[in-house]
């Protein structure tokens, strides 16, 4: 299988991941059976979804265990990304935030470890933990989640700050906001985005292209799904570069082998064309998406 792969760059280290892994919003709290949610992540682990994303606010942290009862046994298979809760990243609280993580997933450290969104406490009291956090080996490297560039920008400027690895954001084809400022500025600083909500599910900003009829009919046309089409659009490469990484919620293994397809699907400047005129990037920037 032909699988797109997103360049991770973390100082002197650098690790290639497919361009779609797992979102785990909603997951753990009944909405499926437990069973069937935990052998769709690890068929995804199977099918080389190796990115799993969860949150210590998904559930209040149902979403991590689940994670944790899916990995136990295969923790070298999954890059495993969880997220602190603004007001939990202070210097001292950010380290308590992490280690409560670390028990409900079972595991020793995290992959990377997200500022949640934006909030009161000073980033550079952030950064600090996140330092020690890293320096301790309970994370191996930090983002955020839902900035936008001016906080980028900010956070760039710290001590510390260079070192992001990535940054977690709303993302589909009828939100496109961040292709004005955000993504190129992202992408001058050779720093990936996490795509959440791919397919305008959850409560996503902007018009449903899952409705779209003639979204539908082009999908069709290319012997798809219009979900998959929208998970090819949201990783396609630009200017020759793949750096999204979406992150769908798939709650069974047959949705997620739908999903996986995805990586295998090159789209034509003809189609890519199509899909702009159905859902144009706005003329100038916008604020930024988030749900």
């Amino acid at each position: 299988m032909t699988t797109a792969k997103v360049l991770l760059e973390t100082g002197s280290t650098a690790e290639a991941l497919p361009a779609l892994g797992q979102g785990t919003w909603y997951m753990g709290e009944g909405r499926a059976p437990r069973r069937q949610e935990i052998a769709a992540l690890q068929r995804g682990l199977e099918r080389g979804l190796r990115l799993i994303d969860s949150a210590e606010m998904y559930g209040d942290g149902a979403a991590e265990r689940l994670v944790g009862e899916a990995i136990q046994g295969r923790r070298d298979q999954a890059f495993v990304v969880s997220k602190v809760y603004p007001w939990n990243a202070g210097r001292d609280s950010a380290i308590a935030a992490c280690e409560a993580s670390l028990e409900r997933l079972g595991t020793d450290y995290l992959d990377l470890y997200l500022l949640h969104w934006p909030g009161s406490i000073p980033l550079d009291e952030t950064l600090e933990a996140f330092d020690r956090l890293v320096a301790a080996g309970k994370i191996r490297r930090f983002g955020v989640s839902n900035f936008d560039v001016d906080d980028m920008q900010t956070l760039a400027r710290l001590p510390g700050g260079g070192d992001c690895a990535v940054n977690q954001v709303l993302y589909h084809l009828a939100s496109r906001g961040i292709e004005v400022a955000l993504r190129p500025w992202q992408r001058r600083q050779r720093m990936p985005l996490m795509a959440y909500c791919p397919l305008a599910q959850a409560g996503a900003v902007g018009a449903d292209p899952l409705a779209d009829p003639q979204l539908g009919e082009l999908a069709t046309d290319l012997g798809l799904t219009p979900a998959q089409l929208l998970l090819a659009w949201a990783i396609r490469p630009v200017e020759g570069q793949h750096e999204v990484i979406a992150i769908p919620k798939a709650a069974s293994p047959e949705h997620v082998d739908d999903n996986a397809r995805a990586l295998e699907v090159t789209l034509d400047e003809a189609t890519l064309a199509r899909l702009d005129a159905l859902y144009p990037v706005p003329q100038r920037k916008v604020p930024l998406d988030i749900v």
